[in-house]
């Protein structure tokens, strides 16, 4: 199995077969950039979905549910657009989602509820369906499986984003490739909770594996879980996030026992390596603090506390400036409503010991950990000292670029 990232794409074969790809300026962004991004599956396929928890949803998620629920989960096109989420829109947003669905469907030959909507951008401003619907015609020319296409694809659905990100993986099952591909945007406003069919971060996987919807659904949970529900850059949980995972059975390969395992493996390095992506590319990002909490009762425990830690704007600015402060990392576990105690409590930077039995260790070497804190990349480690479970969870810093970015962000 290979697995390819957005540094090193792999050639235009490794796409799964079965889908098209493209992207056009609808005149949606003010920047007048790319802005609507089709992918169209021919001969149909499969989908399975995970969306926001927040109460608060667009239009799209709203209707995207309807449509999955409706058609049994068979998706023939994804019709996303950026630099507008169509949220807090009322019925008006959902009925110009709805119609930019019918006019898709027209347009590409298919019905109208495989269709899968997704929308990213400022919240409140009525969206602007006729440019979506006049830009479908040049949308649909615009379709082909090259990675160039897949590629406009992924940079249309940018919003923040000062990279696209993109992710493939090939299984070799008997000589015959079953591919994935996966793209995704999001820059801030993410702390995804996703759960199941119930600035974003939304997420498209590709592959060609014969499979059906509830397959699909069991696979996606617990890779998403452990990949773009263990991320963080502002704690903020979006109105529009989706994660997608379409499945066109182009490659004749069944989705059974003897492909399971090696589907499961290339399905979480896709989603680990987009999640990854997404975090370093963090609006205002300097670093990427991976968290590893150890010794837990339960993995949930262990993740509440990583949480706490990855949401305190304490630890946040701390890290942006390489300060080695491990008593915001013992308060923010200490209120993160996790019972411990902490004389049982160890906690390393970058590999260093900074805190044991209770109080600053012994070994703590405040300039080692400053430098180490320096690099673009390290790991936090504490651990409980209560029992055998953990949690990994990445994050990032807090800077004064995420503050510029996002005081400005709907003027």
């Amino acid at each position: 199995m290979e697995l390819e990232s957005k540094e090193h794409p792999l050639p235009a074969q490794a796409l799964p077969a079965g889908f098209v790809w493209g992207a056009v300026k609808a005149g949606i962004k003010a920047s007048g950039n790319l802005d609507l991004a089709v992918a169209f599956a021919p001969k149909g396929a499969v989908g399975a979905a995970m969306f926001t928890k927040n109460q608060v949803v667009a239009a799209p998620v709203i209707v995207g549910r309807r449509h999955l629920q409706a058609t049994g989960g068979r998706v023939s096109a994804v019709l996303v657009n950026a630099g507008n989420a169509n949220c807090a829109t009322g019925d008006v947003g959902i009925a110009a989602c709805t119609a930019t669905c019918v006019a898709a469907a027209e347009q590409l030959g298919c019905i109208f509820d495989e269709v899968f909507p997704s929308s990213t951008g400022i919240i409140g401003v009525p969206f602007p369906s006729g440019k979506v619907i006049a830009a479908l015609p040049e949308a649909t020319a615009a379709l082909g499986t090259t990675s160039a296409h897949a590629e406009f694809f992924a940079r249309a659905i940018m919003t923040t984003d000062t990279k696209m990100k993109v992710a493939r993986a090939v299984i070799d099952v008997g000589g015959t490739e079953v591919r994935l591909f996966g793209t995704a945007k999001g820059a801030g406003m993410i702390h995804p909770q996703l759960g199941p069919p119930h600035a974003t971060m939304l997420v498209y996987l590709f592959t060609d594996v014969i499979a059906d919807a509830a397959q699909l659904q069991a696979l996606l949970a617990p890779a998403a879980e452990k990949s773009f529900n263990s991320i963080s850059i502002d704690g903020d949980t979006s109105t529009n996030d989706t994660v997608l995972l379409l499945a066109s059975g182009a490659s004749g390969i069944a989705l059974d026992a003897q492909v399971g395992e090696a589907f499961v493996s290339a399905l979480q390095l896709v989603c680990d390596s987009l999640a990854h992506q997404i975090v370093d590319d963090g609006e205002g990002v300097s670093h990427v603090v991976k968290l590893h909490i150890t010794g837990a009762r339960t993995a949930a425990e262990a993740k509440t506390v990583a949480k706490a830690i990855a949401h305190s704007p304490l630890c946040k600015t701390a890290w942006s400036s390489a300060d080695p402060n491990w008593g915001r990392l013992m308060a923010a576990a200490g209120y993160s409503g996790v019972e411990f105690d902490p004389a049982l409590v160890t906690i390393a930077i970058g590999g260093l010991p900074v805190f044991a039995a209770g109080m600053r260790s012994p070994y703590f070497d405040e300039a080692a950990t400053h430098e180490v804190m320096l690099q673009r990349e390290y790991t936090i480690h504490l651990d409980l000292g209560l029992g055998t479970e953990e949690s990994t969870f990445l994050t990032c810093d807090l800077t004064a670029e995420y503050v510029r970015i996002n005081a400005d962000y709907s003027s």
